[in-house]
Parts: structure tokens; C-alpha cells; sequence
């Protein structure tokens, strides 16, 4: 398995932004799609966004397409998300994933990730 730490959540004003970092140790990093997912207080956990392991393939969820962008540097071994123009509804704990096989698909399923960071906080005031 591959271990992930996320760091740069915070609290942030609405229509602000921050950036989300996820470093990966362990298993082979590069081969694998990954994901950023959330948690909002009394919600189910939901995909906010994916990519490949190239990084040419991407997927961002209705809710934040255009204010958010997933990427990655597999030479740092590092996902990111950045998240602009934040909203009060985008108060979650989010969490980094990574795939449990390689190969590009959006993975609809929780289940096709099989590593997942601890998760860290993202408070956005009105």
C-alpha cells in the first residue's frame, strides 16, 4: 500500500482559496490514477476529483468544476488540489486516495481506491 499525508487545509474566508497537498510514500506513486475526495458534516463521502497518473486525464465533480483543479507531480510524489473561490458549502474534511489499479477510468467507487490519507479540514466562513 502506499501511505499519504495531506497537509494545507485551514480556515479561509468565502472566495478565497487554498491549496491541498498530498505527499505519497511507500508503494510505486507513479502508475496510478488518484483522487481527492470530501466529507461535509452529516453527508456521505463524495469524489470531488481525479487524474491520471500522466496527469493528461482529469475529472472534477459538478459542484466544483471550474473553481477547483486536481493535479500532480510524480517526480515529488505529490498530488494537489487547488481551490479557488471557495463557498461555505465546501466545508469538509477532504481526504487523498489513491487507486487500487492503474489504467484511467473515472471510478465511481469508493472500493477502487485502496489507500487513503487521514484527512484534513477545510472551514470556509461566510
Amino acid at each position: 500500500q502506499v501511505q499519504l499525508v495531506e497537509s494545507g487545509g485551514g480556515l479561509v474566508q468565502a472566495g478565497g482559496s487554498l491549496r491541498l497537498s498530498c505527499v505519497a510514500s511507500g508503494r510505486t506513486f507513479s502508475g496510478y490514477p488518484m483522487g481527492w475526495f470530501r466529507r461535509a458534516p452529516g453527508k456521505e463521502r463524495e469524489c470531488v476529483a481525479q487524474i491520471s497518473w500522466s496527469g493528461d486525464s482529469r475529472y472534477h465533480a459538478d459542484s466544483v468544476k471550474g473553481r477547483f483543479t486536481i493535479s500532480r507531480d510524480n517526480a515529488k510524489l505529490t498530488v494537489y488540489l487547488q481551490m479557488n473561490s471557495l463557498k461555505p458549502e465546501d466545508t469538509a474534511v477532504y481526504y487523498c486516495a489513491a487507486a487500487q489499479s492503474t489504467g484511467w477510468y473515472i471510478r465511481r467507487k469508493e472500493a477502487d481506491f485502496g489507500s487513503w490519507g487521514q484527512g484534513i479540514q477545510v472551514t470556509v466562513s461566510s
